[in-house]
């Protein structure tokens, strides 16, 4: 696998989606894909009044806020307006309401009319979010994957709902990969680790390389990008390196690649969003990671 570099190019606040795109002439030796972190959350807005909201159940699979829902459209016409959406082949999603409502947000289709030839990629209302159901005609396929989830366990607003709950909610999107209905990689009192995270991220980047899809948007979350992008760089200018572990705002798109450690030569980046539009509280559900002892168990 040819995860030796990730090159960069933007301002040192680029947006939630990190596009991978293809930015070199040697295609055949590189993985352009699109991550991206979800638009703003119930827990984003509490945890930034108090981080130990996070473990409140009442934010159990938090749903996007109403901010979030503009965060998300403000994306959306800048993805289309730059081109990126046509080059997408496929939309991948952690499986959970928040990021889900943004993939479908960002990259799906227009408004849903009721048709036999094309299912709804979300019914109208998801999550009570009052918003028209979104189509899958003209949108890439989307799938959910357990890989690029958050943190497992302690914090509510990281558990999933059962599976079939989702594939109500969201018809159109592929839930094939996830193996049990229920989700049993979240526990109450035991907390993933960061090095946990970075080891299921690695392999999360090592799985992409098996898809045939050229571009691929992720739709995924600050934790996961944090600590997986933090596993490369090291041999990257620091400036450079910094960039790369620039946490993400809500709803940030970035232009990276991933090459071969001897690739040269690249083209500027044109897709870069700087997200969180309009601006909104964003604490990361992973926050609460940095202001205690490392530790993989509650009391």
């Amino acid at each position: 696998m040819k995860l030796l570099h990730i090159w960069s190019e933007g301002r040192p606040r680029l947006p939630s989606f990190l596009a991978f795109a293809r930015k070199t002439r040697h295609s055949g030796l590189i993985k352009p894909c699109i991550q991206v972190r979800h638009a703003q959350g119930m827990h984003n807005v509490e945890g930034d009044k108090n981080y130990k909201a996070c473990l409140s159940p009442e934010y159990f699979d938090a749903q996007l806020t109403q901010l979030g829902w503009q965060q998300v459209d403000n994306l959306r016409r800048h993805v289309r307006t730059c081109g990126l959406s046509k080059r997408i082949d496929l939309v991948i999603a952690s499986p959970l309401l928040r990021t889900l409502q943004t993939a479908v947000g960002v990259f799906g289709g227009d408004s849903y009319t009721d048709r036999t030839d094309a299912l709804p990629l979300m019914v109208a209302n998801a999550g009570n979010s009052g918003r028209a159901a979104i189509s899958s005609l003209n949108s890439p396929p989307f799938i959910a994957v357990e890989l690029c989830r958050e943190h497992f366990g302690v914090h509510p607003c990281d558990k999933r709902r059962n599976v079939s709950d989702y594939q109500f909610l969201f018809p159109a999107i592929d839930f094939s990969l996830i193996e049990t209905d229920e989700d049993v990689l979240w526990k109450a009192n035991v907390r993933e680790t960061t090095e946990e995270l970075t080891a299921r991220g690695l392999k999360f980047m090592n799985w992409l390389w098996t898809r045939k899809e050229k571009e691929i948007a992720i739709v995924t979350h600050s934790g996961f990008l944090f600590h997986t992008l933090n596993a490369f760089g090291n041999d990257c200018n620091p400036l450079l390196k910094k960039e790369i572990c620039n946490r993400f705002t809500n709803c940030e798109l970035r232009s990276m690649v991933i090459v071969d450690r001897s690739m040269t030569g690249s083209d500027p980046a044109t897709t870069n969003y700087t997200g969180k539009i309009p601006r909104g509280l964003d604490l990361p559900s992973d926050a609460l990671e940095e202001n205690k002892p490392k530790t993989n168990s509650v009391i």
